[in-house]
């Protein structure tokens, strides 16, 4: 009688396995299935080898019986290696491409369905074995049986191999341990003909898969019990490297901050467990065909297959309108505002970069409806690419000199000309074209870029101040805008009068615009920067009046000379009440003898209305937008040249 110890020992090993997999409850999703039924497969398979070797010794009272295990146990043993391809498709994300393929699916399985009948017809055929009186023999075509575990092996390490970069180093050795350990049971066997390695073998190498590959409660968030950001960003990674086509409903909770702060942190988690609660609740009413992540700060995420947009669909709305409603705890009765963004991968959000950034702020950047959001209503390729890449952009055009300096005229109500201009930047780049200004700044302050652009604007301010060409337009100065980020270094005024030196310009053709914000800040860097500025006769604005919250005992302190109403009070002209405050506003800044210039007049009843206002200066589309130094210097002049013609 053959030895059936190692079948014993695998049987143990199996069922240690089959406990460990439901105590620890992975048994939800394709990977997680695939691996218990090939666990279960293999342990029944054991079971029946046992059972064969036991009846080989008695085979000529148990001849059925005999027949009965030898073929369950062949049908269930080779089948072992093809569930485990399976099971190695479905981790490395994979199983759709079967599914848009049913012609390789059939390939693939078509080896063991021939073995699966040869296996259950031998008891007629003795092709694969034979039990006459109840004696076991191989048959003439036993040996396919190797051959079709062999291609599926193969199979599973080529595909292993070739997708090597989506699995670490740990999980690629445990993947390929079934093909090494088989391996060396055939050859062992070879020698050792009592001893019955295989299904040992196989035990061990699933052993080894449950601790290097089959582990996914750590990917648990312990609080919601769904998978967590790790997870999510793994197997999206790995969705869109497959290119792979899904389905995502993207939730963030846009008061979450607020929740955080009313309830504490203890009471926020178990907002967030109930969330999850209702979100799983409503993925096993419909099916459990979406996979549930939980990332943090409120936002989860449930993806569905591409065949299931319809089911993604009725999920966004269910789950929105659940949310929308009051969750009563603690006798708080607490107002989730959840929003929602339904997007399909690639052909909406095409990068595992895009789709991560875009839904870490959707919720900051886009009102609040109540409704749901498909991506493409928010979510623009190209603007997203630049926001992406804005740094590189920057560092590129710091490289290749590719910034631009724009001049927008301002016009004179007493003097009827235009006295000046406003220096601002632009960026055209070879790839992404415009370069929105205030994506631009806000980007530079940020990494520190903003110093250097700084530096270049007003070095080309300074040129063109010094140049002939100015020289003959007639202008008082040209306004150039610090940011916050350069009001707050510590050498800004000595860079900005050397500069001056170098170029002879004088204190007076310069004013420098610092924003409302800029104002607000009480840094004693930024005063004495201002201080010696204006020491050395150069004037400031204050840029954006009324957009901040500024203190005006800090505005009045400054040393300024002119401010500028920002756009907004123009285009709430119309609002009786805004135009009292106007009144009164403009009033207030004569009275401390400061001069006021308006932005965004793009009309002649809009020019008119704040000329009577006693307004001083006007800038808008209605006389040009911002425009380059050749046209800029074409423009004035002929500007100049209409002023002298009227007057003739």
């Amino acid at each position: 009688m053959r030895n059936i110890s190692f079948d014993i020992a695998a049987i143990f090993i199996l069922m240690l396995l089959l406990f460990s997999v439901f105590f620890r409850k992975v048994t939800a999703g394709r990977t997680n299935k695939m691996f218990f039924f090939s666990v279960f497969t293999c342990l029944i398979s054991a079971m029946f080898e046992v059972a064969a070797t036991i009846l080989d010794a008695n085979g000529t009272e148990f001849v059925g019986m005999v027949y009965f295990t030898h073929t369950a146990y062949l049908a269930l043993h080779t089948s072992q290696s093809l569930i485990y391809l399976f099971f190695v498709i479905s981790l490395l994300d994979l199983w759709h491409k079967l599914d848009n393929k049913p012609i390789l699916k059939i390939a693939i399985a078509a080896p063991y369905a021939i073995i699966f009948v040869l296996t259950v017809t031998s008891p007629f055929t003795g092709l694969i074995f034979s039990a006459e009186n109840g004696i076991y023999a191989h048959g003439p075509l036993f040996n396919v049986l190797y051959i079709c575990v062999v291609i599926y092996i193969v199979l599973t390490g080529i595909l292993v191999l070739v997708k090597h970069k989506l699995l670490t180093t740990s999980k690629i050795m445990g993947l390929l341990s079934m093909a090494v350990l088989c391996l060396a049971s055939a050859v062992l066997h070879m020698f050792f003909k009592q001893q019955l390695l295989e299904c040992f073998a196989i035990a061990l190498s699933l052993f080894i898969a449950s601790i290097t590959v089959q582990h996914p409660e750590e990917l648990l968030d312990t609080e919601t019990g769904l998978y967590k950001h790790s997870a999510y960003g793994h197997d999206a990674k790995n969705a869109f490297r497959n290119g792979k086509h899904w389905h995502v409903v993207m939730l963030n909770t846009a008061n979450y901050a607020s929740i955080n702060s009313m309830l504490g942190y203890e009471q926020c988690v178990e907002v967030r467990k109930i969330m999850a609660e209702k979100i799983r609740t409503l993925n096993k009413n419909l099916g459990n065909k979406g996979r549930l992540y939980y990332l943090d700060r409120g936002r989860f995420r449930i993806v569905f297959s591409e065949k299931e947009r319809t089911l993604a669909e009725t999920f966004a709305t269910l789950i929105n309108n659940e949310l929308k409603m009051k969750i009563r705890h603690n006798g708080f009765d607490i107002n989730l505002s959840p929003m929602i963004v339904l997007a399909r991968c690639p052909e909406e959000i095409e990068s595992f970069k895009s789709l991560m950034d875009f839904g870490l702020d959707f919720h900051e950047k886009t009102p609040y409806t109540g409704r749901v959001i498909q991506a493409p209503d928010i979510y623009r390729h190209d603007e997203f690419e630049v926001q992406n890449n804005i740094d590189k952009i920057i560092e590129k055009a710091l490289e290749n000199h590719s910034f631009q300096v724009y001049y927008q005229p301002i016009y004179s109500v007493e003097e009827k000309r235009f006295v000046s201009a406003e220096a601002l930047l632009r960026l055209f780049d070879d790839e992404h074209g415009f370069i929105s200004p205030e994506l631009l700044i806000t980007s530079a302050e940020k990494s520190g870029a903003i110093h250097k652009i700084g530096e270049y604007v007003f070095e080309e301010v300074c040129k063109f101040v010094s140049s002939s060409d100015y020289k003959q337009l007639g202008l008082d100065y040209i306004e150039v805008n610090l940011s916050v980020a350069q009001c707050m270094h510590g050498d800004l005024a000595d860079k900005i009068l050397n500069m001056m030196r170098e170029y002879n310009v004088s204190p007076k053709s310069i004013n420098l615009e610092i924003t409302e914000t800029a104002a607000s800040y009480s840094q004693r860097v930024m005063a004495d920067n201002l201080n010696k500025l204006s020491r050395a006769g150069i004037e400031f604005s204050l840029d954006d009046f009324g957009t901040g919250y500024s203190n005006m005992k800090r505005v009045v302190s400054l040393p300024l000379k002119i401010v500028k109403l920002d756009k907004s009070f123009v285009d709430e002209k119309e609002n009786p009440k805004m135009w009292i405050f106007l009144q009164n506003t403009v009033k207030m800044l004569k009275d401390m003898n400061m001069e006021i210039v308006v932005e965004g007049i793009e009309t002649k009843e809009m020019l008119d209305a704040f000329s009577n206002l006693k307004c001083d200066f006007i800038q808008g589309y209605y006389f040009s937008k911002a425009i380059p130094k050749d046209d800029f210097v074409k423009f004035i002049s002929e500007a100049h040249q209409k002023e002298l013609k009227k007057a003739e």
